[in-house]
């Protein structure tokens, strides 16, 4: 697998990330989405196969490709399963044009100063040493903000950049992802304090290596356009959070130099009783969407 050829597909073109990397507390939520309720599996090794059954499929579908979708976020069991008999981030580069990541967060802390932390990632070392090996470009770490507290939004971005350097050490690129919720009753200004937090830790960043930082679309359009610019950010992405596709891309359009990753938003009209022709035609209509989104800006 390029590197080079990765980044500069990361860096560069036109396009948007796929976000697909539920884990076990979000799949029996994702599953009876797509039509798979509970009581149709037993067990987590039975529900992790369907999950894998409904992430091939979308992988798979020949509007999948690296024309619009530039890059694809894993979960761990997704990194280790294969497509046929090829592993899938060797499928997603070699067949696909798309650059494969990893989601590496294990879950959140309780809330605390109006932040919900990362907890311990306990084994981080091996899983991204694994990851390398495996052709895995880059990783993804999520925590999350609720209100507008300058000292937990400080110690979220401290965290999200400790854990980006033990990342880096790899050589994967990082994404930091210190999500603010949608529904916060001090968006605005939680996420006002989240760009200098931000601001500051990359221009204290060590070394040469660059972050990429996945956002939820801020309240006040062009919020985060100087940390689009910042020369050790690769790409800023934004998150869905819980708004609709229409929403999303609507408020996305607004601000420049952002793209989507996106999951809820570009998966959720998927159902597994639709036919093949009916499942690509859905989510081509949501590709296209979010790609004008990603590109075409207001």
């Amino acid at each position: 697998m390029s590197i080079e050829s990765m980044k500069s597909q990361l860096s560069a073109k036109p396009g948007f990330i796929a976000a697909l990397d539920q884990s076990g507390g979000s799949t029996p939520g994702a599953l009876s989405h797509y039509g798979i309720p509970e009581s149709a599996y037993h067990g987590d090794d039975e529900m992790f196969r369907l999950m894998h059954e409904m992430r091939v499929r979308i992988i798979t579908a020949p509007s999948f490709t690296g024309d619009k979708v530039i890059a694809a976020i894993l979960f761990e069991r997704t990194m280790d399963g294969l497509v046929g008999e090829k592993p899938v981030p060797s499928y997603l580069w070699e067949d696909r044009g798309v650059v494969p990541f990893l989601k590496v967060d294990k879950g959140l802390e309780d809330e605390v100063d109006g932040v919900r932390l990362m907890k311990p990632i306990p084994g981080l070392d091996p899983l991204l040493a694994r990851a390398v090996k495996l052709g895995i470009y880059g990783t993804k770490e999520r925590s999350v903000i609720n209100l507008a507290n300058p000292k937990g939004i400080a110690a979220i971005a401290a965290q999200q950049f400790d854990v980006a350097r033990q990342i880096a050490a790899h050589g994967l690129v990082p994404i930091l992802e210190p999500e603010v919720l949608i529904k916060s009753p001090q968006k605005a200004a939680a996420e006002a304090i989240l760009r200098d937090e931000l601001a500051r830790g990359l221009d204290a960043l060590p070394g040469d290596y660059q972050v990429m930082l996945k956002l939820t679309i801020p309240e006040t359009p062009d919020l985060y356009l100087d940390l689009v610019r910042h020369p050790r950010v690769q790409r800023v992405v934004a998150l869905s959070g819980g708004y609709t596709l229409d929403d999303a891309c609507t408020r996305l359009a607004a601000n420049h130099g952002m793209i989507a990753s996106f999951s809820r938003a570009l998966l959720g009209e998927l159902k597994v009783s639709m036919t093949d022709a009916e499942f690509d035609a859905t989510l081509v209509a949501a590709i296209d969407k979010i790609y004008r989104a990603s590109t075409i800006k207001s």
